[in-house]
């Protein structure tokens, strides 16, 4: 049996919630928005990129970056980046080339097609969060975005999320 913890809500007589709904959740909502994205994605052409890949896309970026500075940014060891990074250049959304500061360095750089699944991304997250504020009203939405602003620490959200969770490293 799971020792729960039971805190009353506040406003509501004889409820109370178990403490560990709140991360559950909170991990309901993000991945109900990264499995419509994903949906979505698919249906807008780029059918095998997974929540990872987005992760890994980011720490690549738009100037580019060395497989062990995106390692770095990922939280997971070189050869898991090297693997992701081989994966994304299969799927044609990175390129290896050259550093021009220094040749005996790779950058990976993100192509046209990891440009485009970024920008499209970008537009569906936009699209889903104002289904969100359809469904809950934008106030609520807001107050939603700034009360975990409040609780969520200062550059909190950091790439090595994938790696965090161990889906990645």
């Amino acid at each position: 049996m799971v020792n729960q913890v039971v805190v009353p809500v506040e406003g509501v007589v004889g409820t109370s919630r178990a403490g560990y709904e709140l991360p559950l959740l909170l991990f309901a909502g993000f991945r109900s928005l990264i499995d419509q994205l994903h949906t979505e994605l698919a249906r807008q052409g780029h059918p095998d990129v997974r929540p990872a890949h987005g992760f890994a896309l980011q720490a690549v970026g738009r100037e580019g970056a060395a497989a062990s500075d995106i390692a770095r940014r990922l939280g997971i060891s070189k050869q898991a980046a090297g693997k992701t990074v081989d994966r994304l250049v299969a799927l044609g959304y990175a390129e290896r080339g050259d550093d021009p500061a220094d040749a005996r360095r790779r950058i990976v750089r993100l192509t046209a097609r990891g440009g485009d699944v970024l920008a499209r991304s970008a537009a569906i997250f936009d699209q889903l969060r104002a289904e969100w504020a359809d469904a809950l009203g934008e106030e609520r939405v807001c107050a939603i975005e700034d009360d975990l602003r409040a609780v969520v620490a200062p550059g909190a959200f950091r790439l090595d999320a994938a790696g965090w969770i161990g889906g990645m490293g």
